[in-house]
């Protein structure tokens, strides 16, 4: 399989840790339910790539995402698996349901924006705060890492750019209820470098250490590749990839989706940087994955290995 040449490049981390968020926010907007048996072959496979972090599912009521209606089923599946395994709780409920089944690790999904907050939550960005309180405090009571997932810092499909100072002020307020690590998502893809860089240096600024970000880009615009550089030479290791680039905003009609985890592992390797993964056993486990979808897999690194000779 081509690899490509290390060139490593100063002031870059060593290793980066991927949290792969493929089975629950790739897997999320599926106009056809994948079956529970396939997503648990789904997680063990992206595991045994190397893998450390895999998003296994998301414990939000059926009805607002019928396509994850079956994580009761599906987590006792994967739980043994030596991987960290996060899922997603939008309230004290699911909270519950994942405690339950013995998740050790959770997330919760805030909003930067009034506009998202009020389609997605139903509630301001201080009313989701305040929602989100007793399930991080909860969470972190028995003993559970708690990450928050922040929407819209970049742009806002109603609001257009986001000031960095509301973006600061949610992300202290997150870190102030008790999350353990943030992730900066580029919900509709429209952020570049120059904004990342920015974003980060006002985080810092206001004393929210690098150590605990992760980013989460969309490709909307062919930026995530560039933005996630740019976030890396802000000392940022932890960045959200979708396996196979799954996944992308169901409010931005014209998305291309994730970041895919093969091309985020392709750039990485190039730069030196460890990762962990197994770059073959990864585009095998896409191409496995877009077959049972029933359509080719959109990343670039997939479509260019899948065909070569080993």
């Amino acid at each position: 399989m081509t690899l490509p040449m290390e060139v490593p490049a100063a002031g870059l981390p060593a290793r980066v840790r991927i949290h792969e968020v493929g089975p629950r926010d790739g897997l999320q907007n599926e106009k056809a339910t994948v079956p529970t048996a396939v997503k648990a072959e789904f997680v063990r496979r992206l595991a045994e790539a190397g893998l450390t972090t895999v998003e296994a599912t998301s414990f939000v009521h059926p009805r607002w995402v019928p396509q994850l209606a079956d994580a009761e089923e599906l987590f006792p599946q994967v739980a043994a698996l030596p991987v960290d395994l996060p899922v997603l709780v939008p309230n004290e409920r699911g909270l519950d349901r994942a405690l339950a089944l013995g998740a050790r690790r959770v997330a919760v999904f805030a909003s930067a924006t009034e506009s998202f907050a009020k389609a997605n939550l139903n509630r301001t960005v201080d009313e989701a705060l305040a929602m989100f309180a007793p399930v991080v405090a909860r969470a972190k009571a028995a003993g559970v890492h708690v990450r928050g997932y922040l929407s819209m810092c970049f742009g806002d499909p109603w609001e257009g750019a986001v000031p960095l100072p509301q973006v600061v002020r949610v992300c202290r307020a997150l870190l102030d209820l008790g999350c353990d690590e943030l992730s900066l998502g580029d919900t509709i893809g429209v952020a570049t470098p120059g904004h990342v860089t920015a974003l980060i240096d006002a985080l810092t600024a206001e004393g929210v250490p690098v150590d605990v970000l992760g980013v989460h880009f969309h490709d909307t615009y062919g930026q995530a590749l560039a933005n996630t550089l740019a976030a890396l030479q802000r000392g940022v290791s932890t960045v959200d990839a979708s396996a196979g680039g799954l996944g992308g905003c169901p409010y931005a009609k014209s998305a291309t989706g994730n970041l895919a985890t093969e091309d985020l592992v392709w750039m990485l390797r190039g730069l030196g940087i460890d990762t962990g993964v197994d770059l073959g056993r990864l585009v095998a486990t896409s191409e496995w994955m877009a077959a049972h979808l029933g359509r080719p897999s959109p990343s670039r690194t997939v479509r260019a290995l899948s065909h070569q000779e080993p």
